[in-house]
């Protein structure tokens, strides 16, 4: 038997318990000063760090003061165990949530400082998250005595048909898995399918890849379609790229200075444009006698994909002035058609019909 209650039993529950309040109060508040501070450094995991403490520290402080209150009550051997084990469970359960906050947030913040790397997928967070989350559940049930050693041989026997009813998503688990170890995409690329999708890669999880186009709509491609397809990233082996500019101009043009005053409009948008490459040197390669004209491929250098057409377009209306300013001429496309009277007349009109003859007609298409 258990003595009885008493009045100074009460007293030290409760300043127990307010002890324990008080004390996860204060903790809170200082934990809030930490991270204030923590926000001015530049490495992440310090955030990480005192982010998963708030969570942790109160409780527990609640946790040893419900404790302390218990043991100063009169309970039963039973009772005593069963409060003890709830309070454990409690610390246990909010251990494991901080600890699955700072191992996910580790991994992020290692991932985003490494160049390479795919800081924003989410894969890994999830996937050390749910490991963390895991074992903590197996200790909770390991405290409350449950054995976890026949559920673990279930889990591994029922894990086969599991397997078998979930062969697309581990697919895709694995795809995903697959892309980013071998670093072909990763978040913040820009690719292109061969079905015809493109933009910039927002994410990759477990199960698909986020793809934002130009037009901000998203396209949500599975990790297996993305791993069997052929695929374009115009981010890698490097960021900037060249594209190329169909020109021409008339037959009667000095090319020499052609040349001269595209290289000069080339240099002039590489080093006044945003997006353009200033060390790029200007190229230009006359390549075809076409049908009204002489055409050149212009070469210039972008700093990513996106920026091609902003680019394009202040190079195009900028060499359309200079060519005016400097007399060079851009024929339009033309067709010279022979139009041949043909060999019937008819009586009417026989004395006035003019005499067969051949006319030529040049008109621009």
């Amino acid at each position: 038997m258990t003595r009885a209650l008493t009045l100074d039993d009460l007293l030290y529950a409760g300043i127990a318990i307010v002890a324990g309040l008080l004390a996860a109060f204060l903790l809170r508040m200082l934990l809030r000063w930490l991270g204030r501070h923590a926000e001015r450094t530049s490495w992440r995991g310090d955030d990480v760090l005192v982010d998963a403490l708030r969570m942790i520290a109160p409780w527990a402080a609640v946790a040893g003061g419900a404790a302390s209150a218990a043991a100063a009550l009169p309970l039963t051997r039973t009772v005593q165990h069963n409060v003890n084990q709830m309070l454990t469970v409690l610390v246990i359960a909010a251990a494991t949530v901080s600890a699955a906050r700072v191992v996910a947030g580790l991994v992020r913040s290692v991932t985003q400082s490494r160049s390479g790397v795919a800081g924003s997928a989410t894969i890994f967070t999830n996937i050390t998250r749910i490991l963390v989350l895991a074992i903590g559940f197996m200790v909770v049930l390991q405290t409350l005595g449950i054995p976890i050693a026949p559920m673990i041989t279930a889990l591994g026997v029922g894990g086969l048909a599991v397997a078998l009813a979930l062969q697309d998503t581990l697919a895709n688990l694995f795809a995903g898995i697959h892309i980013l170890a071998s670093k072909t995409v990763q978040p913040g690329d820009y690719i292109r399918l061969s079905s015809g999708e493109e933009g910039y890669v927002e994410d990759i999880n477990w199960r698909q890849t986020t793809v934002r186009e130009l037009s901000n709509n998203l396209v949500v491609i599975p990790n297996g379609q993305l791993a069997k397809t052929n695929m374009t990233n115009f981010m890698r082996p490097e960021q900037k790229l060249t594209i190329l500019v169909q020109a021409g101009v008339s037959y009667d043009s000095d090319l020499e200075q052609v040349e001269e005053v595209t290289k000069e409009v080339v240099a002039a948008v590489m080093t006044e444009i945003t997006g353009a490459i200033p060390e790029h040197e200007p190229a230009v390669r006359f390549h075809t006698f076409g049908d009204s004209r002489i055409g050149f491929t212009v070469i210039l250098g972008v700093g990513e994909f996106s920026d091609q057409y902003r680019i394009k377009h202040e190079f195009i209306k900028r060499l359309h002035r200079r060519y005016r300013e400097e007399g060079i001429r851009i024929p339009s496309p033309a067709r010279t058609v022979a139009l041949q009277q043909g060999t019937v007349v008819f009586p009417q009109q026989r004395d006035a019909e003019p005499e067969p003859s051949d006319m030529t007609v040049t008109r621009p298409i």
